[in-house]
């Protein structure tokens, strides 16, 4: 008898048994999709793990009802990885599995292909004499007769005679557009047998033209000296970290190397930290490979996304997928090198839901297993994959790596062309505000350089960490501030839509008329979110162009696509935006940059703040002079003092790290110790406060001093649920294996009290 264990995309850990019935024996292999029965009624789609023929040892076990793949639609690497991530970010697998495959292919009629109906001449006339028939009988109804002499020649059926010549298929929306005429003129047609339709599957998938790998552009000398030191590096090193300032031209290095790998039939995975990126990188890409590059992320549609992954499994898969994080999940049969642009953001980081996975070493693992662990239709020749990181500020974490000698590097410290890194202007706004001379958050000198930038015709960019119109909203009389009910935050003022967001469980609220704690009615928005950045910079400048680039303002794709096109097309002068604006973005004509209060970065409660911080700083800075002449950043901050602005005005990378390195080692953090949080949720704060105390203890009988807390975490309630955290740091060198063993078992035998019956336990490994 046969049994498979099979992955079941719910938040439970290990797997489930289920007998194999002797019909389904040759079709039930790992990495397939079953249909199986769970308690009394329940059914869900599964990936089979393993087949094997060790009887469970409990009485009842249940068939697979069905068998839904002829072969594997995971491959052996991505179950590896699947496992992996699992096991290193402690998350059940059915929660990787949740997150790693389309909808459509974890239900039961998720995925319909798309149909088509095209349109084809009846059988009956499908000769030249029968055509010359047809026409003379539709010649008293002239709108029929136009539409068929229509068909005719879109299909080019006119044309049959030709020796050699193919009918061309045409859709019925073809045919009406083509024609103007309408459906019921159409359906008398089919209805007299002259023209007939039927329906066909057609992809979703965008079908970008022949690749033209000569468009690609020469590299400079010293790009091409990078580009060989790449190569050079990556022949004893599988990870190589390319550090390279903004604009220095890190993207033509990326498509020369992508060029290579296809040349020697490889594929590329290329993965970006924001959606936002791929609308530019996509056009840059899509020019030179055609189609043979595939887009992945999560504002495209489930079906698009399901028949990309079907196409990855297919003879003729995608070279090149360009994809946020989710895309490190996708099937790829010959898989040869792995590009994550932008390593140093933290979007790579998934925070919520499970598994909180970073996608740069998720990335790594999947190079790794790639070679490890090859899939039966890759080519037995190729090497193991190649991972290059870049950025113009890397992760503290990746250049101590490649300081330390388990990654390459390779630098890139001039832009192209030679063109300057902008100047970097630092205005004191603590004087200003005390001389009552700002604008709002507008200092003099950057309102001056956006006038003066306007009136060249150039464009800018104003950096503010805040979406909404107000961070918070106060009772000018009393001080009450409005809190969510569910979450431990304040509520942001979203003066367009006229409500009160908790920006953390999303629930709404109406802006009282009164203070409902002494009846005042003047309540005043505290602070600058985007949206008021936004208008105030409309009243200040009412004929420039202004747009806002946030989540509020991005939430579908084609709201991406629009505000950066706009952009790039000199359509908009002004772009405001949070963080979504430093990462990478492109633009020609970007003359001056506002970074308008940094303080609001670097007094956050963490122990990234600064790197953060710098990072941003850092990044939007480069957004500024990127083609033809030097830009200006206007820095406004109350603490011009600190060494880190320093850094960003001389664009002191090294000093930066090292600084930072020396108070990491001091407070034993990353990258001398690895951090673990642990989550306790509960809905009654009385329980949660116990169960962390008893936490604690238990894990401070095998960690000792590494355990720190529980403390209440900087937001201790959200979604009516209280939190308390505890963190481990755990120095390098030690077993972390073994280490999640122990808080694995921890938790198991702490669950066993019924207190604890509804307490939820999740870890945030390697956090940011």
């Amino acid at each position: 008898m046969k049994y498979a264990d099979v992955i079941l995309p719910l938040p439970l850990e290990g797997v489930f048994t289920y007998a194999v019935p002797e019909i389904m024996a040759c079709q039930v292999k790992r990495g397939v999709r079953v249909h199986v029965p769970l308690g009394k009624s329940k059914k869900y789609i599964g990936i089979v793990q393993r087949v094997h023929e060790d009887t469970p040892d409990y009485p009842q076990i249940k068939d697979i009802l069905q068998v839904l793949d002829e072969k594997p639609v995971l491959l052996e690497t991505q179950l590896k990885l699947w496992d992996w991530i699992a096991q290193y970010y402690m998350s059940p697998l059915g929660e990787v599995f949740n997150a790693a495959m389309p909808l459509g292919m974890k239900a039961m009629g998720g995925y319909k292909p798309k149909m088509e109906t095209y349109i084809s001449l009846g059988e009956k006339f499908r000769t030249e004499q029968a055509l010359h028939i047809a026409l003379d009988m539709l010649v008293k109804m002239p709108k029929q007769q136009k539409v068929f002499v229509d068909f005719l020649q879109l299909s080019h059926w006119d044309e049959i005679s030709t020796e050699g010549f193919q009918v061309q298929e045409i859709t019925r929306d073809e045919l009406l557009n083509y024609s103007h005429c309408t459906s019921a003129i159409l359906k008398q047609l089919e209805n007299k047998g002259f023209l007939y339709t039927y329906e066909k599957e057609v992809g979703r998938l965008n079908h970008a033209g022949e690749p033209h790998l000569d468009r690609i552009s020469p590299l400079s000398e010293e790009q091409q000296k990078a580009y060989n030191d790449i190569l050079f590096q990556h022949l004893g090193k599988n990870v190589v970290l390319l550090h390279g300032v903004t604009s220095s031209g890190k993207t033509e290095i990326y498509i020369h190397l992508i060029r290579r790998a296809i040349e020697q039939k490889q594929q590329v995975l290329y993965l970006l930290p924001e959606i936002a990126l791929t609308v530019q990188m996509r056009e840059r890409l899509q020019r030179v490979f055609g189609s043979r590059l595939g887009i992945y992320h999560s504002k495209y549609s489930d079906a698009e996304r399901v028949e990309i992954w079907r196409k990855q499994l297919s003879a003729n898969p995608y070279d090149v997928i360009l994809g946020a994080r989710s895309a490190v999940f996708l099937p790829f049969q010959r898989l040869g090198l792995v590009i994550v642009d932008e390593e140093h953001e933290t979007s790579f980081k998934q925070e919520d839901p499970a598994p909180r996975y970073h996608a740069r070493s998720a990335a790594i693992m999947l190079a790794h297993l790639s070679h490890q662990h090859p899939n039966q239709s890759a080519h037995s020749d190729i090497p193991e994959p190649k991972v290059l990181l870049g950025t113009a500020t890397p992760s503290l974490e990746s250049y101590y790596n490649a300081m330390t000698g388990k990654y390459g590097l390779v630098k890139l410290m001039h832009r192209f062309q030679n063109i300057s890194l902008p100047q970097v202007q630092i205005v004191d706004i603590r004087d200003l505000q005390r001389r009552k001379m700002m604008s709002g958050p507008f200092s003099p000198l950057l309102l001056s350089k956006i006038r003066q930038a306007l009136e060249r015709g150039e464009q800018v960019i104003l950096f503010q960490n805040r979406r909404g119109f107000a961070p918070m909203v106060e009772c000018r009389v009393c001080g009450w501030v409005p809190h969510c009910q569910h979450c431990d935050v304040s509520l942001t003022l979203h003066k367009k839509m006229n409500q009160l967001t908790c920006h953390y469980c999303g629930y709404t609220y109406q802006v009282p008329d009164a203070c409902p704690n002494c009846g005042d009615t003047h309540l005043t928005g505290r602070g600058f979110g985007t949206e008021k950045v936004e208008d105030l910079i409309m009243e200040i400048f009412p004929n420039a162009r202004v747009a806002r680039m946030d989540l509020d303002s991005t939430r579908t794709r084609h709201a991406y696509e629009r505000l950066i096109t706009d952009f790039s097309a000199g359509r908009t002068n002004i772009l405001i935006g949070t963080q979504m604006v430093t990462k990478g973005l492109d633009f020609d004509r970007v003359s001056v940059v506002g970074i308008l209060n940094a303080d609001s970065m670097l007094n956050y409660p963490d122990f990234r703040a600064y790197e953060h911080a710098f990072t941003m700083m850092a990044q939007v800075s480069g957004r500024a002079g990127r083609k033809g002449k030097q830009g200006l950043v206007v820095l406004q901050t109350k603490s011009p003092q600190l060494p880190l602005i320093s850094q960003i005005v001389h664009n002191d990378y090294e000093g930066f790290f090292n600084d930072l390195l020396e108070e990491r080692s001091a407070f034993r953090y990353p990258p001398y110790y690895h951090l673990v949080y642990v989550f306790l949720k509960h809905r009654y704060e009385k329980t949660v406060n116990e169960a962390g105390i008893e936490m604690g203890n238990r894990l401070r009988r095998w960690f000792g001093v590494r355990v720190l807390g529980p403390d209440k975490p900087a937001i201790a309630m959200m979604k009516s649920m209280h939190i308390r955290k505890l963190v481990l740091k755990l120095e390098n060198g030690l077993d972390m294996k073994k280490a999640r063993e122990c808080l694995k078992l921890e938790q198991s035998q702490m669950m066993q009290d019924s207190r604890y019956n509804s307490l939820q336990v999740y870890y945030d490994v390697d956090p940011l």
